[in-house]
């Protein structure tokens, strides 16, 4: 198998946060999806080994920032290729605690969602989880979405072994 065609697939970069024990953590996902509209919900996909993953599966809660296109690549690598476990992602980011009281990262965000876990699918080594989104909110409807295309075409961007693109 090639998997020429899966690289076809369209994605946005977004960062997933969570809470556990008092402490924030987020990372950057690609895989973020809406599932439906009445109830409004989507689906996120994380790593099993992910330290954002364990938040969410202990909290049953999250946030999605949605970035926008000319999001710098340190800010990216902070969240996506650093560990929680290491540093504090959330220093020196601006961020707001939202309804669900999961962190919001609002640095170089269009919008973003908070979401109350109603399930979970087990997927090798991610889990998907199906939330029901609780509240939301519109930070700059002037600017693009950046998508993962950009990210790895013009920006160079990386792509994690964590990452469900991932491709040896």
């Amino acid at each position: 198998m090639t998997r020429t065609a899966l690289g076809s697939l369209n994605y946005g970069l977004y960062i997933v946060s969570s809470l556990k024990d008092g402490k924030f953590n987020g990372q950057i996902v690609n895989t973020v999806f809406q599932v439906s509209a009445e109830p409004p919900c989507v689906a996120v996909c994380l790593n099993k080994k992910n330290l954002t993953h364990e938040y969410v599966k202990a909290s049953k809660i999250f946030s999605v920032s949605i970035l926008e296109k000319e999001t710098p690549m340190l800010y990216i690598g902070k969240f996506g290729f650093k560990s929680g476990r290491d540093i504090d992602k959330f220093k020196d980011v601006k961020s707001m605690t939202g309804r669900t009281g999961a962190p919001v990262a609002l640095d170089y965000a269009l919008g973003y969602f908070e979401c109350e876990v109603i399930s979970e699918t087990e997927a090798a080594t991610h889990t998907i989880f199906l939330g029901r989104v609780v509240a939301d909110g519109v930070l700059a409807d002037d600017k693009e979405a950046l998508t993962y295309e950009y990210y790895k075409q013009v920006k160079k961007g990386k792509v994690p072994a964590a990452a469900p693109t991932f491709v040896k």
